[in-house]
């Protein structure tokens, strides 16, 4: 390792690994069958502690270590084919149902951002978050024009989390490249410079508020596809007031069909969407 951090980054994960009981599932891995032997020196061995279920262990520990492993939660969430159903579950909670930062810390990275107090940017703000996901988690509040409004916050922490752990990934990345042969023809260092840039995107609010007021532009005259207003005036880069809309998340089919959705135009919408914004827009 080319930084103490670095080192003591990986012990950090090492420990919350052993914590959450999972150096037992590592060890059951094919790769690492052969040190299953030296089970022994693990402090779980000798605890003989009770575990939940793998699925929220497996969840817990990906919360624990931070937004780039919760991000990699979220990726594996939407691929129920190639996991258990038990693992598949608990990775979807990943999506909007992180542990949330405290009420505290979400005003004073608000109010720093705005340059004013709560009370005078919002006649009502909740401090509950209606949903929290890896890197930021989002509040309901009321302007004092009477709009409802959502206000998304960014995690204090997210960022110095994220760099440690892309220094990680280049530093496995160059070993990889460096030891094994199969792997040059990847371009590992690449592959992480390019979801080092993605991740770093997804910590600026203002671009992500002008992407979403460019989309809206793209569909304003639409009938399939409806997107929230930015209040431009509370938006910074930590911070992103949109339009408050109320709907169905596209998971809950039963509460679809208890709402007598039409499936058939759903599906036939979301394509008409998706091809809108590829072929006609190159956006998406």
């Amino acid at each position: 390792m080319k930084h103490p951090k670095l080192i003591f980054r990986l012990l950090h994960i090492n420990w919350v690994f052993v914590t959450h009981g999972l150096d037992d599932l590592i060890l059951k891995t094919h790769f690492f069958r052969p040190l299953r032997y030296f089970a022994f020196l693990s402090p779980n061995f000798w605890r003989k502690k009770e575990f939940e279920p793998r699925g929220v262990r497996i969840r817990r520990t990906l919360e624990d270590l931070g937004p780039i492993y919760i991000k990699f939660g979220q990726a594996l969430s939407t691929r129920k084919d190639i996991l258990p159903d038990d693992i598949a579950d608990e990775l979807v909670k990943l999506q909007d149902k992180v542990p949330p930062f405290s009420d505290a810390l979400a005003r004073e990275v608000i109010e720093k951002e705005l340059g004013m107090s709560i009370d005078k940017a919002f006649a009502e703000f909740t401090s509950s978050p209606l949903a929290s996901a890896s890197v930021a988690q989002v509040h309901p509040a009321v302007l004092h024009s009477g709009e409802q409004v959502i206000v998304k916050v960014l995690r204090p922490d997210a960022e110095k989390w994220i760099h440690s752990d892309i220094g990680i990934l280049y530093e496995l990345a160059y070993f990889a490249e460096k030891f094994w042969s199969e792997a040059r023809r990847l371009h590992p260092t690449e592959i992480v410079a390019e979801f080092e840039k993605t991740l770093l995107n997804e910590l600026d609010l203002v671009m992500e508020a002008g992407n979403c007021s460019k989309l809206r532009g793209n569909f304003k005259d639409s009938d399939a596809l409806y997107v929230p207003e930015i209040h431009w005036e509370f938006t910074r880069k930590k911070v992103l007031v949109m339009e408050r809309i109320y709907g169905i998340p596209v998971g809950e089919i039963a509460t679809l069909r208890e709402n007598n959705a039409d499936f058939k135009l759903l599906a036939e919408r979301g394509v008409e969407v998706f091809f809108t914004q590829v072929f006609r827009d190159n956006f998406f």
